[in-house]
């Protein structure tokens, strides 16, 4: 529950410090006092949007804190656990507010992003207001609603229809792709007929460019090459002469040193690099006599490689991929019986996995959607709707990842009258009752550990306030409840009590909450039946409430 409310510099709050209980808490002001104000900080610190307006006028940043206690294996601490946030018997969350609109957010003093924030916050807080068209008014949210009511989980339905969606769009590109291929059947035989014909490798043309220059300086270079050759090779070469010495310090290198073993060394060294070069020069000159090639020969081949590449729209290093590609897209076509059966057959069996899960919580729906009908109508009568009636209805939808229907909260006000839905059917009183109706018993399905309902009340008055007060006080017996209300009927309910007041002194506005004791809080119910003079009359009523 929310055990811890401070605020500071938040509008026109300058500084707020409230300790909730357990039970039901109610809070009364007069209209404008500032008890939305309240609600749009305890919001801001459970990460709803914020503005830099929120600041109070002469301050630098607006901050609020709120503290809850959780109950063990509450999800809000696996999604902790998950970010890497400790978290022990209390968890704080801060929002920091600065007057340029920027703001910052912490979990437990550790800093997080605000979207964390929020969804930690919404698996702590829930608000609803009278016309909570976000909400429950809204058919979008019924299903969600429904499921959370009867514990059905979508996780795996989610996975299903996805694997079936993501097998059906392979199965579409696949065919996509044969389409194609058919219809250039002939250009793709021909092509790869011409390519295999070239039979293009990688680094060819580098090469042929490197014998093409070798080609066009033939005369130089064999000339110089065979000079070359002839230094390290002739009878007075340089291979001769290292041999000559080798053998010859050989003979004394054993009564000559250790300098005479290191010099015998490198002349092997160097004989072997010798004949490395020599192994070179030889090579290069059989490439300068072009392998048997000829200068046209040479120019021929990069000519015919470059005007497939033209053709082809690639590079001339790229012909060889090219070549592969098009074998592969001719393959797929010859192959394509086989290949799109099996395509096919993965596309069925995702599609089969998917349906007999969703029919599964079709059915799991429809026992719950009977159960919800039943509590929420036991609630009606109570709250002086006794002569109304709350029906589920699951309506076929288009398969999707929730599943195969939609679901719509629907209401009858008298006998005989058809179903509606619930913003269109009921009055403004009837639809808080309504409400208040559905969400007291989805509220046992929560996760929320405080419930805040913003003037759910607005519009009835006399025994039906006092019963909405006490179905109120019913629902705070599971949960942590706060109510904004301006009707004396739901505020005797309360187990304790707010008052917001807004305070002028001189050109400075603040509001402030007072936590009434016994005799206060009599007062305050006093004002709300009797308005700005207060009678004894006024107060034995608040008392009688009170008893």
């Amino acid at each position: 529950m929310l055990t811890g409310l401070s605020i500071r510099d938040f509008v026109l709050i300058e500084q707020l410090d409230l300790l909730p209980q357990a039970g039901l808490t109610v809070l009364t002001g007069e209209t404008g006092a500032g008890k939305s104000i309240l609600l749009d900080a305890l919001g801001a610190a459970c990460g709803a949007r914020a503005e830099g307006r929120w600041v109070r006028a002469g301050a630098e940043k607006a901050s609020i804190t709120a503290s809850f206690a959780l109950p063990k294996k509450h999800p809000a601490l696996t999604l902790l656990k998950e970010n890497e946030i400790t978290a022990e018997d209390e968890l704080l969350l801060r929002r920091v507010i600065m007057a340029d609109g920027r703001s910052k957010a912490f979990v437990n003093d550790q800093v997080v992003g605000v979207t964390l924030l929020r969804q930690i916050g919404d698996l702590l807080l829930e608000v609803h207001g009278q016309f909570d068209t976000h909400g429950l008014l809204d058919a979008a949210t019924h299903r969600q609603s429904l499921d959370r009511f009867a514990g059905i989980e979508t996780t795996t339905l989610r996975n299903l229809w996805a694997l079936w969606q993501a097998a059906r769009q392979t199965e579409e590109q696949a065919q996509a792709e044969l389409e194609r291929a058919r219809q250039e059947a002939d250009y793709l035989r021909d092509a790869v007929s011409e390519l295999k014909k070239l039979a293009p490798q990688h680094g060819e043309e580098a090469t042929l460019i490197e014998q093409k220059q070798l080609l066009q300086n033939r005369e130089k270079l064999t000339s110089a090459l065979a000079s070359t050759l002839d230094a390290l090779q002739g009878e007075h070469g340089a291979e001769t002469a290292l041999t000559t010495a080798s053998k010859t310090l050989g003979k004394i290198a054993d009564k000559a040193g250790e300098r005479a073993v290191q010099a015998l060394a490198h002349l092997d060294a160097a004989r072997d690099a010798l004949a490395e070069a020599q192994t070179l020069l030889e090579s290069l000159t059989q490439d300068v006599d072009g392998g048997g090639q000829s200068l046209e020969q040479v120019e021929d081949r990069l000519y015919a490689l470059r005007a497939a590449a033209r053709k082809h729209q690639v590079l001339v290093e790229q012909l060889a991929d090219q070549a592969d590609a098009l074998t592969a897209r001719l393959e797929l076509l010859d192959n394509s019986t086989d290949s799109m059966t099996r395509l096919s057959a993965a596309t069925v069996k995702a599609r089969a996995a998917y349906e007999q899960q969703a029919r599964a919580i079709s059915a799991q729906r429809k026992k719950a959607a009977t159960q919800l009908d039943k509590r929420v109508n036991a609630e009606l009568a109570p709250l002086k709707l006794d002569r109304a009636t709350f029906s589920t209805t699951l309506l076929s939808a288009e398969a999707g990842p929730d599943g195969l229907e939609s679901v719509r909260f629907e209401v009858s006000t008298n006998p005989g009258q058809p179903a509606g839905p619930l913003h269109k059917i009921a009055s403004g009183g009837e639809l808080a009752r309504f409400m208040l109706a559905l969400k007291a018993v989805l509220a046992q399905s929560s996760d929320a550990v405080t419930l805040i309902f913003d003037e759910v009340d607005q519009g009835v008055g006399g025994a039906v306030a006092a019963a909405v007060g006490e179905r109120l006080a019913k629902l705070a017996a599971q949960t942590q409840v706060l109510v904004v209300t301006h009707s004396p009927q739901v505020a005797a309910k309360g187990a304790a009590h707010w008052k917001v007041a807004k305070q002028v002194s001189g050109k400075a506005t603040r509001t402030s909450v007072n936590v009434l004791d016994a005799s206060a809080r009599r007062e305050e119910l006093a004002r709300m039946l009797a308005g700005e003079t207060v009678t004894d009359a006024s107060r034995k009523a608040a008392e009688a409430l009170l008893a």
